[in-house]
């Protein structure tokens, strides 16, 4: 009964982060569509346009996001899974199949709710479906099926692009290669959508419906503001925030103007995404070995000194004008570090120091502050990369990194190998349940 049991816990835990596989996925393919689809469009010369098809999808993230904490607390974990995996299900193929930039977009925006639901559902419902002593593992998978998830987009886009060179090619490219690129999500996003509904109700959410406890009360509501919330509230939207604002990401949203300012070609730079693709999920690998063993608080240490000291060095490269293979270890090296430490602790961090009273909301407004880092981040590069260099850029990364390790050094708990509950009781001094 007990390995049944077990053999169950993962089931569900991994069809729920199958919803982490999905964000990764939906998050990254365009990256390697953009050179093509912004040809077919006609928006190669217009920054403006080019931003609104990057950003599209991230302001779905904020809507999702926004929308998952209290439809989740009210309606359940599970319905709200089903829904994004729909979501996602759409997004795949209306973003290939449409001719028109406009409903492009709507697509687009549409897969981006899917991932804000996703994003902040997948982890807190593994969190409290999980046993203590292998919850931060757990949690860890869903940032596993992200990575896998980021790795799949880039081998389907370096599959799907042909030579550059050719013009045959590069007409079939702008025409299609961008269209299955996104086309490759429906098997995925279908699989999920069935699982969904073998998965079970969380357990947290039955007992505290069962128990009366919810946010759409008026005694309720105003809850997590009240002071004994403020301080682990702040200190999950700022991990969260700086778990995008760490720099990591631009690498993967831009990481043709990247490679090519680092001296590649774009077939190299298909190549060299590859690459970090892999080490990104090589050292997730390591996170989920260390994460219960070293605990979430050393890596996020970890995560941030080492960053920083990376991206320091990496704007002194760029600055000098260097190129070649050294600018592709340092770029490999920033992804390996943030996969073995802020990729996968935030998540878990975020599941965990919240009080079953308030962590839908909570989760839900810590997740909206993140891809709010995530949207401005995006959004930022293209203009701190035009007016400072990639040095300038990134030796900011490296300051703000800097700050992060200082704060979460006097701020961070411990949270390995004890029980939801008991850190309820310790980061907000009360068991509510």
């Amino acid at each position: 009964m007990q390995d049944y049991q077990k053999g169950f816990t993962y089931f569900i835990c991994m069809v729920s982060a199958m919803g982490g596989l999905l964000f990764g996925y939906d998050w990254v393919v365009i990256g390697g569509a953009k050179p093509f689809y912004e040809l077919y469009f006609g928006i190669s010369g217009s920054p403006l346009l080019q931003g609104v098809a990057m950003t599209t999808a991230l302001v779905g993230c904020l809507v999702g996001a926004m929308v998952a904490g209290v439809l989740a607390d009210r309606y359940g974990r599970k319905p709200l899974l089903t829904t994004a995996a729909v979501l996602f299900t759409v997004s795949a193929v209306g973003t290939g199949l449409f001719n028109d930039f406009t409903l492009f977009n709507i697509a687009r925006f549409v897969g981006g709710v899917g991932i804000g639901v996703a994003s902040a559902l997948s982890p807190m419902y593994i969190a409290e479906v999980s046993p203590t002593e292998i919850r931060g593992r757990m949690v860890s998978l869903n940032q596993m099926t992200i990575v896998l998830g980021i790795l799949a987009a880039q081998v389907v886009n370096m599959l799907l692009a042909r030579d550059t060179s050719v013009a045959e090619s590069q007409a079939w490219n702008i025409a299609w290669g961008w269209r299955w690129m996104f086309w490759a999500e429906t098997l995925p996003a279908a699989v999920f959508l069935l699982l969904s509904f073998w998965i079970p109700e969380s357990p947290v959410f039955l007992r505290t419906r069962g128990a009366g406890v919810g946010h759409t009360s008026g005694r309720d509501s105003p809850s997590l503001l009240s002071p004994k919330y403020r301080k682990v509230l702040l200190l999950g939207l700022f991990i969260a925030v700086f778990q995008q604002w760490c720099g990591t990401n631009v690498i993967f949203n831009y990481a043709q103007e990247i490679f090519v300012g680092a001296g590649f070609d774009v077939d190299g730079m298909f190549i060299n995404i590859v690459i970090t693709g892999i080490a990104n999920v090589l050292f997730t690998f390591v996170a989920l070995y260390t994460i219960e063993r070293w605990g979430r608080r050393t890596l996020m240490l970890i995560g941030a000194g080492g960053l920083g000291i990376i991206y320091a060095t990496l704007g002194y490269c760029y600055y000098q004008g260097m190129t070649g293979v050294l600018m592709v270890a340092l770029v490999v090296a920033a992804i390996s570090v943030y996969a073995m430490t802020l990729g996968p602790v935030t998540w878990t961090l975020l599941a965990e120091i919240f009080p079953n009273r308030i962590r839908g909301v909570a989760m839900a407004i810590c997740t909206f502050a993140l891809w709010v880092g995530c949207c401005t981040l995006t959004f930022s590069f293209p203009s701190m990369n035009a007016a400072l260099g990639s040095s300038g850029t990134f030796w900011i990364y490296a300051a703000i990194c800097t700050f992060a390790f200082l704060f979460l050094f006097r701020n961070c708990p411990e949270t390995k190998g004890k029980s939801l509950e008991e850190l309820e009781k310790e980061l907000v001094g009360e068991n509510e349940d």
